[in-house]
């Protein structure tokens, strides 16, 4: 009994999972922020749990853009507005060039394929055009808080193999761009969450390339245990059952009773405007 005794004892404690350590960034996100989101679809589904939590978002505000440059050109067009935070995600270093201008552009435009040449950044050029994005953003607000991650949709167009070869280039720019700025950019490792924790088919899509609804759960989760302010921490849990009452389905919309319960809910999300009057409802 005592070697069967140990063995489980053993066996209880034993990890089944690798948890992503997760560094604390050198700055705190504070409640109902202005935040710009602007990436791969990766930024689409996180910057939509921030808008639900009532955060003040623009969410790729030009369409979805996956490499560093076209990530760029969103954040020149909205060059000299002011974003407190800023969350960059990198999805491919894949770009297109239009062989008439040599430019890349950052949507085809469903225009014929023999226009364009499909070419790699590399980590200097990525790193170069993020560089070009910090600038952007801190003319519009010195104090911009930023924050990269890499996307952990895996492109299967390109083969495995050159998908991780491209992740792999924008995981060193990162890495580059956040050694020269010494700590005013922070790197989330949403990347590395999906491929070591969540490493199981259960976390994907039908299409067993993109994050489901619970990674992206999961990953939000993380996100707010690592970033946001005791402030903020507390206004998701005083904004949570007013959220709730709002999403309510009633049986019977046009009821006397569903009625007083939607008044009652406003009351209470306008009370909390009193405390938090970035809060927009």
């Amino acid at each position: 009994m005592g070697v069967l005794s140990s063995f489980f004892t053993n066996f209880a404690t034993m990890e089944f999972r690798t948890i992503v350590n997760i560094p604390h960034p050198e700055f705190e996100i504070q409640p109902c922020e202005k935040i710009l989101f602007v990436g791969s679809c990766f930024a689409d589904n996180i910057g939509k749990r921030f808008e639900e939590e009532k955060f003040r978002t623009t969410i790729n505000p030009f369409g979805v853009m996956y490499n560093p440059v076209s990530i760029l050109h969103t954040v020149m067009k909205k060059e000299g507005e002011s974003f407190d935070t800023a969350v960059l995600t990198l999805g491919t270093n894949h770009v297109y060039i239009e062989k008439a201008t040599g430019t890349v552009v950052d949507n085809c435009q469903k225009r014929p394929q023999n226009l364009f040449e499909e070419r790699v950044l590399t980590v200097e050029q990525c790193t170069e055009a993020l560089r070009g994005v910090v600038a952007a953003l801190r003319k519009g607000n010195p104090n911009t808080k930023i924050i990269l991650t890499v996307s952990p949709i895996r492109y299967a167009k390109y083969g495995y193999h050159e998908s991780q070869l491209s992740k792999a280039t924008l995981l060193l720019a990162s890495h580059q761009l956040i050694t020269e700025q010494q700590g005013r950019i922070y790197y989330f490792p949403a990347y590395e969450i999906v491929n070591d924790e969540l490493r199981d088919y259960r976390f994907y899509k039908a299409d067993m390339l993109h994050p489901n609804e619970q990674a992206v759960d999961y990953i939000w989760e993380r996100f707010v245990e690592v970033s946001f302010s005791k402030e903020a921490k507390k206004f998701l849990e005083s904004w949570r059952p007013i959220k709730e009452a709002f999403g309510h389905k009633p049986f019977n919309p046009e009821s006397e009773e569903y009625k007083h319960f939607l008044q009652k809910t406003r009351e209470k999300a306008e009370k909390l405007k009193l405390e938090y009057p970035d809060l927009e409802l």
